[in-house]
């Protein structure tokens, strides 16, 4: 089997699960195709392992992606994978872990359920994001599988963000940005700002106002089949527009367009977790003394 590993960020700690997979691969007689950001702390190719240049798509022949980080990890993964159809599996180093389903402390055990294909897939939708006036990142990578969002670009003052839904006036959000989420991101920046948690199977898109000025605006669920329109105006000429982790500056006026990603990307679950578990495990869902009576 042939296995992409990808890491972001190399801490001390990470490029230790990075080399423990890398041992365990080996030992199994898998293939590894390493990102090229290794090659000075694991040297040159071997036997086994060759390196891959991460500012290029990823090779159809590689079965799986292993993302060694955290959620953060995965979103830049994706951007390697894009619509290959190359499935992730998180190993979670980091943090949270929302989007991980093998943890650092079971690494062995979890490599062992893996390969003997204990786990499902998640299929996971993304939003596609384009301007009326051409952005290179956008033509470049213009998908985010968390949210897009918009926000406020040296000033403390309020954006006025016009919203359409297919072709229809929805509002005028007076506010410091605006999220729009997909189910995927509805446990990121769109819970810290009061969005509600989705399941990551639903079909729908949540906008979700920051820190809105209209004291009666609330998160909004609409199907994913909706294509949304923006238009920014504020007093600064600029404001920032994220897909992600990957941040730009439009001009105001330069109008956004949304809509579902013709392709999804697929995370594996390994057998034991899933989505609820991980609610309760990560956000204390039900630690409450009172289920303990």
């Amino acid at each position: 089997m042939h296995i992409a590993l990808y890491s972001a960020f190399f801490s001390e700690e990470t490029l230790r699960y990075e080399k423990a997979t890398v041992t365990f691969l080996e030992s199994h007689g898998h293939r590894i195709i390493l990102v090229q950001r290794l090659k000075k702390h694991l040297g040159e190719q071997g036997n086994n392992y060759s390196y891959f240049d991460e500012e290029l798509k990823l090779d159809l022949k590689v079965d799986f992606l292993f993302s060694i980080g955290g959620d953060g990890t995965i979103l830049r993964a994706v951007t390697l994978i894009q619509d290959s159809k190359i499935p992730i599996l998180g190993i979670n180093t980091g943090r949270l872990g929302f989007l991980t389903s093998l943890h650092r402390d079971a690494l062995n055990e979890g490599l062992d359920l893996f390969f003997s294909g204990k786990f499902t897939y998640i299929s996971r939708s993304l939003l596609q994001v384009k301007t009326r006036e051409t952005t290179p990142l956008l033509e470049e990578c213009g998908f985010a599988l968390n949210e897009v969002s918009v926000n406020r670009k040296n000033t403390t003052s309020m954006l006025s963000i016009h919203t359409e839904l297919d072709g229809q006036p929805l509002t005028t959000y007076w506010s410091d940005g605006l999220i729009i989420s997909t189910p995927t991101g509805s446990t990121g920046y769109s819970l810290s700002s009061g969005g509600p948690i989705v399941s990551p199977n639903a079909q729908c898109w949540v906008l979700n106002p920051i820190a809105p000025h209209n004291i009666n605006m609330r998160p909004l669920i609409v199907p994913d089949s909706t294509e949304i329109k923006i238009s920014v105006q504020g007093r600064s000429k600029n404001h920032l527009l994220s897909l992600d982790s990957r941040i730009l500056t439009l001009e105001n006026g330069n109008d956004i367009y949304l809509k579902k990603a013709p392709f999804t990307v697929r995370t594996v679950q390994l057998e034991g977790s899933d989505f609820f578990s991980t609610l309760r495990e990560k956000l204390f869902w039900g630690q409450d003394k009172r289920n303990t009576q």
